[in-house]
């Protein structure tokens, strides 16, 4: 009876250990590597030219687990600055295919095309995206900041 209790052990820690092995464990699983010409400037032109952001990290240098807040100036491909737009941020490391510990929103339009962006940040350094989608006059893009922390 003894030894069936042990197979019966043995088996059973064989087939959780192995359970986290097979490919049904995607959290494991790693993403893109970031473009050798990433930009990692902080001034963007948006996906379709509408827009050019630049934001501005309270942080400086940014730091690991610190939540602050950036500002965004949006402008128009003209440089005329963009006020009374919505704008939608999400981010998260492609290399690791997770989101930020955070859900930072866009909380006061400060005028002069100028907006206080609440709840940025990041948990580990690495290469990080941010993405800022604008709704504005009827027209809506997307610009992508790279980042390496």
């Amino acid at each position: 009876m003894h030894r069936v209790s042990l197979l019966f052990a043995s088996l059973l820690a064989f087939s959780v250990l192995m359970a986290g092995c097979g490919p049904a464990a995607p959290a494991m699983q790693m993403g893109s590597n970031p473009p050798a010409d990433a930009d990692y400037g902080t001034t963007r032109t948006s996906d379709n030219g509408l827009f050019q952001a630049t934001y501005t990290p309270a942080l400086n240098p940014i730091t690991i687990n610190e939540l602050h807040q950036w500002t965004l100036h949006v402008e128009t491909a003209d440089g005329t600055p963009v006020d009374d737009a919505v704008i939608a941020v999400s981010g998260g490391m492609p290399e690791h295919n997770h989101g930020m510990p955070t859900e930072p929103k866009v909380t006061e339009a400060l005028g002069n095309g100028d907006y206080r962006v609440e709840g940025m940040q990041f948990q580990m350094g690495g290469w990080w995206t941010i993405t800022f989608v604008i709704d504005a006059a009827g027209q809506q893009d997307s610009v992508t900041f790279n980042l390496k922390l």
